[in-house]
């Protein structure tokens, strides 16, 4: 039997179109995979570029956490009460540190808290620096005014101490004024024909010369001046007619003594050393007393 032309058309395009139909979906579902495939590998890209920016986030955290300590641990202070709660805040930014690194960087809830923390103690750090300035400040100003204080109490001091100094001073002039005082004070060795000479073998005897100075406010009256003489090795030359004296109550012993009469005026006066002995040869040393102190010294070289 002979298909007719128009079935066979329409049984033939019935036949492509059901062979057509799985390829399609076919088609169809590898093009969905690929889309598919293309949205995940975007999303692992997008979490993995999220969790860099958490971790630099939690680095940056964790570098400010350090800062901060650094900053506690050089904060020092003289001031007792503070110095221990430096010590409480220095433990609780430890704690925190430690609570970070423990921490995952994708727990945004914790990283979040220890922010707020942070800024907590940055902020008690911020305190304690106020505090030590202002107990600083009151320090240099209670320290300036004890300074002040001082230094009043000083210049108090200073002005009785000066006061009494002149007064002292006054008086010292007054005593010293009255002290009686002696100048051109020489000690001279003579030979037997009665010039003076320094060659020991020939000096027979030695003469003590001193001038008594004019002093109207000194004691008037018989004034007997003392001459002590040493030799070269130091001992004191004495005769049978050397003596002791007293001079502001110490004992003394004298090669020769003379009395004069002073009256105010200058006096020129001189005192014989002789029968003490061979001369030797060496520095003669010469001190003039009175029984008020000592009126000066001189020196006599023999060769």
């Amino acid at each position: 039997m002979t298909e007719d032309p128009l079935e066979r058309i329409e049984r033939e395009e019935r036949e492509r179109k059901e062979k057509k139909g799985p390829r399609t979906l076919m088609t169809v579902l590898a093009v969905v995979a690929a889309a598919l495939a293309c949205g995940l590998g975007y999303l692992l890209y997008q979490r993995s570029a999220l969790v860099q920016d958490l971790e630099g986030e939690k680095a940056e955290l964790a570098q400010q956490m350090m800062e901060l300590q650094n900053d506690f641990n050089t904060l020092n202070t003289d001031y007792e009460s503070i110095n221990h709660q430096l010590d409480t805040s220095r433990e609780q930014v430890a704690m925190l540190i430690e609570k970070l690194s423990k921490t995952e960087a994708t727990n945004r809830a914790k990283i979040r808290q220890y922010e707020k923390e942070l800024g907590t103690l940055r902020a008690i750090m911020k305190g304690y620096i106020g505090q030590i300035d202002s107990l600083n400040t009151l320090n240099k100003r209670l320290t300036a005014d004890a300074a002040a204080a001082r230094r009043e109490a000083a210049e108090s001091r200073r002005a009785n101490e000066q006061l009494t100094q002149q007064v002292e001073n006054l008086s010292s002039q007054v005593s010293a004024g009255k002290v009686l005082r002696a100048r051109a004070i020489s000690l001279t060795g003579y030979y037997s024909n009665d010039k003076a000479g320094d060659r020991h073998s020939r000096v027979r005897y030695m003469v003590a010369g001193l001038t008594l100075v004019e002093n109207s406010l000194a004691d008037h009256g018989p004034v007997r001046v003392y001459a002590r003489v040493k030799d070269p090795e130091g001992l004191l030359l004495a005769n049978n007619e050397s003596g002791d004296f007293m001079v502001n109550g110490t004992p003394m012993q004298a090669t020769a003594s003379r009395a004069v009469d002073y009256e105010g005026n200058e006096v020129d006066l001189s005192i014989y050393i002789n029968n003490t002995g061979e001369f030797v040869k060496g520095v003669y040393t010469l001190e003039i007393y009175t029984e008020k102190g000592l009126l000066g010294r001189a020196e006599c070289m023999l060769r």
